[in-house]
C-alpha cells in the first residue's frame, strides 16, 4: 500500500482511525460478545461499547490542530454505507472517505504539500468489520464535554499495536489509537472522535479530531465521487 496515499480509516474510521481495525477476526469478536456476556451476568456497570449505526446523518468539525486548521465535517450512513467529507474547495482541508458495498475508499482532494489527489479504492471493508473492531474498545470512563449544549458521553479506546506479541517481552510500536465519545443513552450516536497514528500520514503530529455539533439516526445521504473506481 502507497501510504502516502493513505488517509485514514475511518474513520473511519475512524475513527475512527479504525482503518487498523480491518485485520479484526470471527473469533476475536466472538470473544468480545462473550466477555460482553459475561459483564452482564456479573453485574457489570460497564456500558456496551460504541456501534455506529446504519443509517444516520451529522454535521461538525474536522480539527487539525497543528496545522491550525478546523473546516466543516460531514458524516452520514445509508443502508451500511457511510461517508465522511471535511472541508471543501474553498478551505485548505478537502477529503472524503467512504465504505460503500463493502470497500473502502479515501480521496484527498486538498491537503497542504500534497499534490497527487488519486482515489484510492483500499480494499474489503463494511460496517460489520468496523463494529467488530469497536466491539473490542476498552471503556474509559463517564465524561461530560464542555460546550453548549453539555454532552454526557461514555468515552472508549480502540487500538492496534504492530507486532502482534505479547506485551512486555517484544518491543511493539502503536499504528492506529481512536478515543471515542459516544451518547450515554445511545451508543450509537457519535459526539466526538480523535485519530492517532499512521492513519493521519499527512498531519505532521499523526493526530486529527472530529467533533460533532448533530447527529440524528435518519439515514443520509452516500455518494462514490466519479473519480473513485466502482464496485466490480
Amino acid at each position: 500500500m502507497d501510504w502516502a496515499r493513505f488517509r485514514w480509516a475511518s474513520t473511519s474510521a475512524v475513527v475512527i482511525g479504525l482503518i487498523g481495525m480491518v485485520a479484526v477476526t470471527a473469533a476475536t469478536a466472538a470473544t468480545a460478545r462473550s466477555g460482553e456476556s459475561a459483564a452482564k451476568r456479573l453485574g457489570s456497570d460497564t456500558p456496551r461499547p460504541p456501534q455506529l449505526p446504519r443509517n444516520f446523518r451529522g454535521r461538525g468539525e474536522w480539527i487539525v490542530r497543528d496545522l491550525g486548521v478546523t473546516v466543516p465535517f460531514s458524516w452520514q450512513g445509508r443502508n451500511g454505507n457511510s461517508q465522511m467529507i471535511a472541508g471543501g474547495p474553498r478551505y485548505p482541508i478537502w477529503f472524503t472517505n467512504l465504505i460503500y458495498h463493502n470497500t473502502l475508499y479515501t480521496l484527498t482532494y486538498r491537503w497542504p504539500g500534497v499534490t497527487q489527489h488519486p482515489c484510492s479504492r483500499v480494499g474489503f471493508f463494511n460496517l460489520d468489520i468496523l463494529n467488530q473492531a469497536l466491539n473490542r474498545s476498552r471503556f474509559v470512563g463517564r465524561e461530560i464535554l464542555q460546550g453548549r449544549p453539555r454532552r454526557y458521553v461514555n468515552h472508549w479506546r480502540v487500538g492496534v499495536v504492530f507486532p502482534q506479541l505479547p506485551s512486555g517481552s517484544f518491543l511493539r510500536f502503536p499504528l492506529a489509537l481512536g478515543d471515542i465519545y459516544v451518547g450515554q443513552r445511545n451508543r450509537g450516536t457519535f459526539w466526538q472522535v480523535l485519530q492517532f497514528g499512521l492513519q493521519n500520514i499527512y498531519d505532521p503530529e499523526l493526530d486529527e479530531w472530529l467533533r460533532m455539533n448533530t447527529f440524528r439516526h435518519r439515514a443520509g445521504t452516500v455518494r462514490l465521487p466519479a473519480r473513485c473506481p466502482r464496485p466490480g
